[in-house]
């Protein structure tokens, strides 16, 4: 198992490539849709790749610019929409169905934690240049994954976040008054455990980045690493063994869940 580039669905791309058709034939520039759609160049790039779905006002004004009759209404009406970038997908299908999920996170809060505001800062920031369409989609995703904390039959979630990203000032003030808030309503799940590794001078194997560790309904053993929207979904059973031995090294560094509530209620009393 292993990443993939490719984020759209089949049905994307075939709309992008009619999109483009329609486009050239009209002989309208890139730069023409993007100013008349307030959308970027690289973004009608992007839609035109089947990479990303077409939001609304792209669809009007290139019906308008493209002289395109119900064409692209009626093509969009069946585009197969893909709710997570392809690379994901896989892990997400998995996660539905889990019934443990591990993960270790030192720069944010698990997505899985997040509250819609804090995502939205998140995705904002994100190198992609997200438009805000394309983010609010992502977030509506993202609430939709944070069922997984309540679903029945049950899932047991650890999750270890690292001291420095609960007091990184994400969005401002109330944003994370709102996150950290949300931690502690999560830590009071029965299946759910947070555990916060206080900042020491004492060095662990989670410098290496976020990992994460899925259970599945046939108890598999997965592993799961990402970064810079890349992914790498594990199921060697000597290599899941190994990352599952330093998850549980950098565990041992946390502090237990009840010192952990209480670590966090004191960062948030001092915002």
């Amino acid at each position: 198992m292993g990443d993939n580039k490719d984020e759209g669905s089949p049905s994307m791309k075939m709309f992008g490539a009619v999109a483009r058709t329609l486009r050239e034939k009209a002989n309208v520039r890139v730069e023409d849709i993007s100013v008349e759609t307030d959308y970027s160049i690289s973004m009608v790039h992007k839609i035109e790749r089947g990479d990303r779905m077409p939001p609304p006002k792209f669809l009007a004004k290139a019906t308008e610019l493209y002289d395109a009759g119900a064409v692209l209404t009626n093509a969009a009406r069946h585009l197969d929409r893909s709710e997570y970038p392809s690379w994901f997908e896989d892990y997400v299908e998995l996660e539905r169905t889990a019934v443990s999920v591990s993960a270790y996170d030192a720069m944010t809060v698990n997505a899985l934690l997040q509250t819609g505001d804090y995502a939205r800062q998140l995705l904002g920031g994100s190198a992609a240049l997200l438009d805000t369409d394309e983010i609010e989609r992502l977030a509506a995703s993202l609430a939709e994954r944070q069922q997984l904390l309540t679903r029945t039959p049950s899932c047991r979630f650890a999750f270890l976040v690292e001291e420095a990203a609960l007091r990184h000032m994400v969005g401002g003030k109330p944003v994370q008054q709102g996150q950290l808030t949300r931690l502690l309503e999560a830590g009071g799940l029965r299946n759910v455990a947070v555990q916060v590794i206080p900042t020491t001078p004492d060095v662990h194997p989670g410098y290496d980045g976020p990992l994460t560790l899925l259970e599945t309904a046939d108890r598999q053993l997965l592993a799961y690493l990402e970064i810079h929207a890349r992914s790498l979904l594990i199921d060697d059973r000597e290599e899941v063994g190994d990352l599952n031995q330093r998850y549980g090294l950098i565990r041992s560094h946390a502090l237990s869940v009840r010192e952990s509530a209480k670590l966090i209620e004191e960062i948030l009393s001092g915002l």
